[in-house]
């Protein structure tokens, strides 16, 4: 007869490229009797892409072999606008003062990245999701207030840059 191992999920936010055996994941995953060290490395490498975001990360262990799978997400919108538009961070007053801008282009990478964390259903929704964002962070879209850019974008003046960006991909 054999026993399978219980299988424990650790689920954590940590800042890409930078987790350590300290908390939140050593203390999760020492008492599972795994290599803590190779775990925090695995998590290093897998979102090295990621740096300075804070990114989820669910760590699923065997504890019977102690072998082991990472899993990641992906950032939040916000922490994606916030590196494509190069601020430290968003406005305090997003209706007052914009403190960056982004273009287009980015919005429908970021839309791509997200459109499977969304509801949308197309690039054109997900990008609408991606502006909105820009509102409540206060970064202008192609020098742009981003609620001017989203009229554009619900009146069709930006479908032919969706049509052309999808066809790339």
């Amino acid at each position: 007869m054999m026993v399978m191992g219980e299988t424990k999920v650790i689920s954590v936010l940590v800042v890409g490229g930078e987790a350590t055996a300290g908390q939140p994941l050593g203390p999760a995953l020492g008492p599972l009797g795994v290599n803590v060290l190779s775990i925090v490395n695995e998590i290093n490498r897998i979102t090295s892409d990621f740096k300075g975001m804070r990114v989820p990360v669910k760590v699923e262990v065997d504890t019977e072999t102690k072998k082991f799978t990472v899993t990641v997400g992906t950032p939040t919108t916000s922490a994606l606008l916030v590196k494509e538009a190069g601020i430290p961070k968003g406005s305090g007053k997003p209706n007052l003062e914009l403190v960056g801008n982004i273009s287009f282009e980015k919005v429908l990478g970021i839309a791509k990245i997200k459109i499977n964390d969304s509801y949308a259903k197309s690039i054109k929704s997900s990008a609408k999701e991606v502006v909105g964002s820009c509102v409540s962070l206060g970064v202008k879209v192609e020098d742009q207030d981003p609620r001017q850019f989203m009229k554009q974008i619900e009146e069709g003046k930006w479908d032919k840059a969706i049509a052309d960006f999808e066809a790339k991909r």
